[in-house]
């Protein structure tokens, strides 16, 4: 499967639109707990641990996207936008989402 930033793929025609297709992934309280718990890692400003599980939740929504796109018998999907954003005030949890246009190609 093609996953792309861009509207087009170079080389590529697209031949139909199947649809939008969308993955989330949320990330709970422990993973702050866990962020201050492995404070030790964080090295020039940077923690290791917590970057990987937001890099966990990044590929878990890609994934869920890519299903999505498989099942509506899609080979590419085109205009992909990533966002990370905070789920309410003060309960610590982290939401990944993705979305994009799901396409057949010639």
């Amino acid at each position: 499967m093609i996953v792309t930033t861009t509207p087009t793929i170079e080389g590529r025609r697209i031949a139909s639109y199947r649809g939008i297709v969308s993955g989330e992934a949320i990330l709970g309280a422990n993973v702050f707990r866990d962020f201050f718990a492995s404070i030790r890692d964080v090295v020039g400003g940077r923690s290791g641990s917590y970057e990987r599980v937001l890099r966990d939740g990044r590929d878990t929504a890609l994934q869920e996207m890519i299903d999505e796109a498989q099942r509506l018998g899609a080979h590419a999907i085109v205009g992909v936008h990533m966002d990370y954003g905070a789920i309410g005030k003060n309960e610590g949890m982290m939401m990944v989402t993705v979305s994009g246009t799901a396409v057949t190609l010639e």
